[in-house]
């Protein structure tokens, strides 16, 4: 076979990265837009609308989130602390549950993997759920309320890693470790974790954008101010926002806080709560690929 290529075959991957490039500047043009709108001023919003440049800069909205540093860096802290601790635990249930699954010499293996497919299907709902976590283990008010619930395990992930571990690490292998006396502890630490770090990476940040993009589990478990996440913050700063400048409260409040720039202030938050994902993300992305298309080739 020649090593050169076709003109055909050159014409495909000019086309391919052509169409890629594409989707990808569609892909991040609505970021853009966000950006550009926390740069516009709020007369220029109200006036022309959203645009990729704006006609009146203004970084009001930043020097208003500014004033809010404290409370916008104690808020970063728990979404830091919350998504770093839930991460590593989903992943140690998901990557242990899986590698069970996945072991051959565990008779019940298959019952094991249909409950957790089962729980795919079905729900116990909103209000059980409350109940058992509010008032049975009464997790209210604590940071075990931004963990536990809803984010803590997920069925598809497990289903993921077990298939990465039936196709990408040999049983002769793990056998090999057991003639030399190996437990099953020391094999899962010494032998398959080192080999998944692709799927494990891919989980993890699964888990970690489930975590740091959570606002449910503080809306129905927490109502005190030390334990908001930085989504939860941003949504009730945007809520006081609304209503300080509603029609209604216009007599109240006065002419000042009327002129809040609460469409700036509204992509201003975006842009903060969506800047760590940024700055992470390209760094894991091969990770990401290679862990998604391998642990999805083989059921």
């Amino acid at each position: 076979m020649s090593k050169l290529m076709s003109r055909g075959e050159k014409a495909f991957r000019i086309f391919a990265v052509a169409g890629l490039a594409v989707v990808a500047l569609l892909a991040f043009l609505p970021f853009i837009l966000i950006v550009m709108a926390s740069l516009t001023s709020e007369s220029s919003l109200l006036k022309n609308g959203y645009s990729l440049w704006p006609k009146e800069w203004s970084i009001y909205a930043y020097s208003y989130m500014a004033g809010q540093a404290k409370i916008i860096v104690r808020s970063y802290l728990v979404s830091i602390g919350v998504t770093a601790a839930g991460t590593t635990v989903n992943l140690i249930i998901t990557s242990m549950l899986a590698y069970t699954m996945a072991n051959e010499k565990f008779r019940w293996r298959n019952q094991l993997a249909f409950f957790v497919f089962f729980t795919m299907l079905f729900s116990g709902g909103i209000v059980p759920q409350y109940m058992l976590y509010a008032r049975f283990f009464g997790i209210n008010n604590s940071y075990l309320a931004l963990i536990v619930p809803n984010y803590l395990m997920s069925a598809i992930n497990v289903l993921l890693v077990r298939n990465y571990y039936k196709t990408n690490i040999p049983p002769a292998l793990i056998e090999a470790a057991r003639i030399d006396g190996a437990g099953e502890l020391r094999i899962y630490f010494k032998t398959v974790l080192p080999l998944s770090v692709p799927v494990m990476v891919t989980v993890g940040l699964f888990s970690g954008l489930a975590y740091w993009n959570d606002w449910v589990n503080a809306f129905y478990y927490i109502d005190r101010p030390q334990f908001y996440g930085i989504q939860n913050l941003l949504i009730r700063m945007m809520n006081n926002i609304q209503f300080l400048t509603s029609s209604a409260n216009a007599n109240v409040t006065g002419s000042l806080v009327m002129q809040l720039p609460s469409n700036g202030i509204r992509m201003s938050m975006a842009v903060i709560g969506i800047l760590p994902i940024v700055i992470i993300y390209p760094f894991l992305q091969k990770y990401l690929v290679r862990g998604v298309i391998v642990g999805a080739v083989k059921g």
